[in-house]
């Protein structure tokens, strides 16, 4: 899926500041963890400090870290991403941008749809409180995602699998 058929423009979705610090800061950090390499993780900082400057990027930087520490820890399956500024996404990035758009949107049947689809069902409070706090802080620094409809969601959820990305 192309990130521009989320929205149905032709615009590129990944351009957007907020969009891109989720999922470019997804992938960075999913992939320090894969790779248990810092290089990942610095290609993170320097996308925060740049788009929210050093003191709101250290911050919401830290708040990405906790929620995919807890996303790592609380998933239903392995969580798969593509490779950085890929304008293609995979089933846990879709779920990721909903679930965060979802929450600063106040869209709770979408949030709820992604967080029983991404996490085992005895952890989705962890994982929206982490999730919560932060689109909230990405959203106390003007960085608000287009809301994600659930239709869009429900798409990806019934797709047949595809390969696993790494």
């Amino acid at each position: 899926m192309r990130i521009s058929e989320l929205n149905g423009s032709n615009s590129c979705y990944f351009e957007r500041v907020p969009e891109k610090l989720v999922l470019e800061g997804y992938r960075r950090w999913t992939s320090g963890y894969e790779t248990g390499s810092v290089i990942p993780w610095e290609m993170a900082w320097t996308l925060y400090a740049e788009a929210l400057g050093i003191a709101a990027g250290k911050q919401a930087l830290a708040e990405l870290s906790h929620f995919i520490r807890v996303l790592r820890h609380c998933a239903a399956c392995p969580l798969r991403c593509f490779p950085f500024d890929s304008h293609h996404v995979c089933r846990e990035e879709c779920l990721t941008l909903g679930l965060i758009s979802a929450m600063q949107n106040g869209d709770e049947a979408t949030a709820q749809t992604c967080l029983t689809a991404i996490s085992c069902a005895v952890r989705c409070d962890e994982v929206a409180e982490a999730a919560r706090i932060f689109a909230g802080t990405l959203a106390e620094f003007g960085q608000t995602l287009l809301p994600i409809p659930k239709h869009a969601i429900d798409d990806i959820l019934f797709r047949p699998k595809r390969a696993t990305f790494h």
